[in-house]
Parts: structure tokens; sequence; C-alpha cells
């Protein structure tokens, strides 16, 4: 008998809704699904504001801001990601040549990724590549190990902001 009231005012907000909304062009399939003809069923017609139609299925990430190489080579986005420590020291008269050095040669040998020493005190860091995923960093990582195995020991993946080039971007189910 309480089903009664309830489906008639739900049908009158139907209703209610149909008379002043817009139909909207959108693609959305439950739209389409919703208003497709089911014989034996019943009907119904569902109509969608245009306003609500251009907010749905749009990202919700905010945009990414484009970053471009001093020497305006390459575009790049700024996102979390890994990176390979493949030196850290604080002896202050030699771990800066040292990471220095090491970078030089992985340069020479992997002139593809990007090889940067930073300082944060007390210690002199190097870290190689801007890997969007640990599996890629891990396999890099394997490939310098095999060319230094020397550097090998206390090598290992770290969390830090890297450069995704714009071109092979593809987070969050868009490609930019």
């Amino acid at each position: 008998m309480h089903r009664l009231p309830i489906l008639f005012y739900s049908l009158l907000l139907l209703m209610t809704t149909a008379l002043y909304g817009q139909q909207s062009h959108s693609n959305n399939k439950i739209l389409q699904e919703l208003n497709r003809d089911q014989p034996g069923k019943g009907r119904v017609r569902v109509f969608e504001d245009e306003n609500i139609s251009g907010i749905v299925g749009r990202s919700m990430a905010p945009p990414r801001q484009i970053y471009t190489t001093p020497d305006g080579s390459m575009q790049y986005y700024k996102m979390r990601g890994y990176k390979i420590q493949v030196f850290s020291g604080n002896n202050q008269r030699t771990s800066r040549e040292e990471a220095t050095r090491k970078k030089q040669l992985i340069e020479h040998a992997f002139p593809e990724h990007e090889a940067v020493v930073l300082f944060d005190s007390p210690f002199w860091r190097l870290r190689v590549g801007n890997f969007e995923k640990r599996e890629e960093a891990e396999e890099v990582m394997k490939e310098i190990q095999s060319a230094f195995p020397s550097f090998g020991r206390e090598m290992y993946l770290v969390v830090d902001e890297v450069k995704i080039p714009v071109h092979r971007a593809y987070s969050g189910g868009e490609e930019d």
C-alpha cells in the first residue's frame, strides 16, 4: 500500500523533469539504454540538461602543466614516479666527485636515461631515469647492474618526481 504513493510521486517527478529538461546530444550509453523501447516493459524517457552532458565522462583530474627543456627539445609533465638511486655518499671530500664520475659513466652507457647528481645535506646522490611504472625502473636497474656490477649493491628504486614526455604520457585514461 505504501508503494503506490512513492511510485506516483516518482512518476510525477520524472514527468515534471521531462517537461522542463532538454534532450542531450551526448552518446551516454546509460541514457541510450534507458531510452530504448522495451516492448511489454513500459517506456522510460530521460532528458538530460546540456550542462550535465558536458560534465559527464570528463576527467576529474586537474589539467597538467607542461614544461619544456631549456633547449626546447622536449616537452614533459612532472609527476610522481620512480628513479634508480645509483649512488649515495656523505663524505664531503669524495662523494661529489664519485657521484659525478658515475654519472658520466652511466650517461655514456645509457644516454637515453637522464642522470642527475643531487645534494641534500649531508648526502650526494646520483639518480637515473624517469619512470612512470616500477616495472620499467626495475628492468633498467637490472641493465645498469649488468653493465656496472661494482655499482650494483647500493642501487635501489626511489619514489621521486619524474619527467614524462608529453608524447608518451598516458595516465588517467586519456592520452595527451
